[in-house]
């Protein structure tokens, strides 16, 4: 069984959006509803203002029909005189649509040509040159067009003498081209509605891009990341809700900084008197006492040796913490690190009766020397503390299979190792092994957080043929990986 411990954010419940109000729908509501009752009615005086100069022009229609009649009556020695052949009639009256009717009258209402029943619609001729009106002939619904003229000049005792033509026809034209403005008006301001509705989502999207640009910069930043948001982008009236964070934050960072501030102080004044008292607790086992003192002495010994580790890795992470956001990366060779450690932990691991050895191969990787170095001292701690006396402890340094594509940094021994449904709390901060040892149950922590800052991967594995742990560490391969180079020793 593998337990896998990589760098994540802390999981965050997601937010009903269905009960939070929304700037989008909103907005949306506001540019839809005023859209909705101001399109019937914008298409309703488009209607009546595009209609009135279309039934003009088939009014004016008409007007040619009347004029062609005045040219027609003809005055002859006084007498009014129209004459229509049958073919100028049928031409007078064509019309693909509408059914049209016409009459002439003389000054005193006599009909000279064309359908006598038109003459009782409009009442007797008056002066008014144009007339239009609608009324009903033959049953039909019709618009009647009256043109005035004088015809019989004045005489002395006698007024001049008006003739009229009216000229009807049915309201087929008419309708049609109503329902064509209609149809036009409704469309074009269907258009432009929906036109405008597109327009103003891709505007009100638009408008909150950089909204969400900015909830997305603050979901990722961890707590190690904390400075203030500077986005030129985001709009004046979220500005006062970015300088609230900006103050957060800095509250937040100042509080971290305290915190971490006391505990590497904390750790700092406690190191030199439990180092003192270590000391003196392994003189007092050396030097004669009594025996029942024995068990004492050397539980005080295991608390204080366990007291000055733990003091020692709060410093570490406090300096760990520092170089993390005070220094950049460089690129390392895991291989160089490992044998720098040779020198202090054969030492350390001959004291407590452990084999030490090391399979080194290059494995260059990016990041911070003094936290790649702390995150082996804690791995190696861990090995020799808890694999027991007369355990092997190996350093493999080089590619991580299968790919062989990344570089791998691991620590193996033959020890008690941990239980598989144990691995994943192990690497909680103060969970100490059941095997025993002196450790403080920080330095798995310790690791996953260096490893989880540079990238990479912790692994808790079975040791070889199953017995032990094995600890592994896998970075992201590097553009230019280094070729490998061998080399193994044991102490």
């Amino acid at each position: 069984m593998t337990a896998t411990v990589s760098s994540a954010r802390d999981p965050r419940g997601p937010l009903q959006a269905h009960a939070r109000p929304s700037i989008r729908r909103t907005l949306l509501l506001w540019l839809v509803v005023p859209l909705a009752l101001l399109v019937p009615c914008t298409a309703f005086v488009f209607y009546r203002l595009a209609l009135a100069p279309a039934l003009d022009s088939l009014d004016h229609a008409l007007d040619g029909t009347a004029l062609a009649l005045e040219r027609l009556v003809r005055l002859d020695d006084g007498a009014l005189t129209l004459v229509v052949s049958r073919e100028l009639d049928s031409a007078l009256r064509a019309d693909r649509f509408d059914e049209v009717h016409w009459v002439a009258l003389a000054p005193a209402g006599q009909v000279l040509a064309g359908d006598g029943a038109l003459a009782t619609l409009g009442g007797p001729p008056s002066p008014v040159d144009w007339r239009f009106f609608d009324a009903t002939y033959n049953d039909k619904p019709v618009r009647v067009a009256l043109h005035s003229w004088t015809c019989v000049p004045a005489s002395p005792g006698h007024d001049a003498g008006l003739c009229e033509a009216r000229v009807s026809e049915t309201l087929n034209k008419r309708h049609g081209v109503a329902q064509q403005v209609l149809a036009a008006a409704t469309s074009a301001m269907v258009v432009e509605a929906l036109v405008l509705a597109v327009l103003g989502w891709f505007a009100i999207a638009r408008s909150l891009k950089p909204v969400e640009s900015l909830s997305k910069d603050i979901e990722l930043r961890s707590p190690e990341h904390l400075g203030p948001v500077i986005r030129p982008d985001i709009p004046r009236e979220v500005a006062p809700l970015v300088s609230a964070l900006n103050g957060l934050f800095a509250r937040v960072v100042t509080a971290s900084a305290a915190e971490k501030a006391f505990i590497a102080d904390a750790a700092h004044q406690l190191r030199t008197p439990l180092t003192v008292l270590r000391t003196e607790t392994e003189l007092a086992l050396l030097e004669s006492h009594p025996p029942q003192l024995e068990e004492l002495l050397r539980r005080l010994h295991i608390a204080t040796t366990r007291a000055a580790r733990l003091a020692n890795q709060l410093l570490s992470q406090a300096r760990a913490e520092h170089d993390r956001h005070n220094s950049s990366m460089e690129r390392f060779d895991l291989k160089q690190i490992a044998s720098e450690a040779a020198e202090e932990w054969v030492a350390r691991s001959v004291d407590a009766g452990v084999d030490l050895g090391f399979e080194l191969e290059s494995a260059r990787v990016e990041g911070h020397g003094f936290l790649l170095r702390e995150m082996l001292a804690n791995l190696l701690d861990n090995a020799i503390n808890y694999a027991g006396n007369g355990a092997r402890v190996t350093i493999r340094t080089g590619p991580a299979p299968p790919g062989r594509t990344c570089a791998m940094l691991e620590v193996e021994d033959n020890g008690p190792g941990i239980p598989p449904e144990d691995r994943e709390r192990a690497f909680e901060r103060f969970q100490r092994g059941n095997a025993g040892g002196t450790g403080s149950g920080l330095g798995l922590s310790i690791v996953r957080d260096i490893a989880g800052h540079h990238g990479a991967t912790a692994e808790l594995l079975d040791g070889p043929g199953g017995v032990g742990l094995k600890v592994r560490i896998t970075f992201a391969p590097l553009d230019a990986p280094a070729r490998p180079g061998k080399s193994g020793a044991r102490s």
